[in-house]
């Protein structure tokens, strides 16, 4: 196997033409395009820096289980929400209930902590 220190000294050590030349030689030994590849990420470079990922800023709150303290985590549903005794029960018997949708994150974190402090188990998702 090559010893890859010396081999990259000796390709630094070639000049522009030299370095053209082996690219040339390369592509047509192994039947490659080395041209393709760069033009797809020169094309994708720019627009991926000019779109950058946005953070959500709505946020669900959903009930994955009241937990032991289940009569808590009633009040704290009640608390965060306008249901009545009923509703907020039947909210903490079903897992998987949203219990606040399309919030801020501090409203969403909050609300989980106050939550989870009664018990349950809460998971915020962004909001769809």
């Amino acid at each position: 196997m090559a010893d890859i220190a010396k081999l990259v000294e000796e390709l630094s050590a070639l000049s522009v033409l030299e370095a053209a030349d082996l690219v040339k030689a390369l592509e047509e030994k192994w039947g490659v395009s080395a041209a393709a590849p760069v033009a797809v990420a020169a094309a994708g470079g720019p627009a991926a820096a000019a779109a950058p990922a946005e953070e959500p800023t709505e946020f669900d709150v959903i009930l994955q289980d009241a937990g032991a303290k289940k009569i808590d985590t009633i009040k704290v549903i009640r608390g965060l929400t306008s249901a009545g005794l009923v509703e907020a029960k039947q909210m903490a018997e079903t897992a998987g209930t949203k219990i606040l949708s399309a919030v801020a994150k501090e409203a969403a974190e909050d609300a989980k902590s106050k939550l989870e402090a009664a018990g349950a188990k809460v998971e915020v998702k962004a909001a769809a």
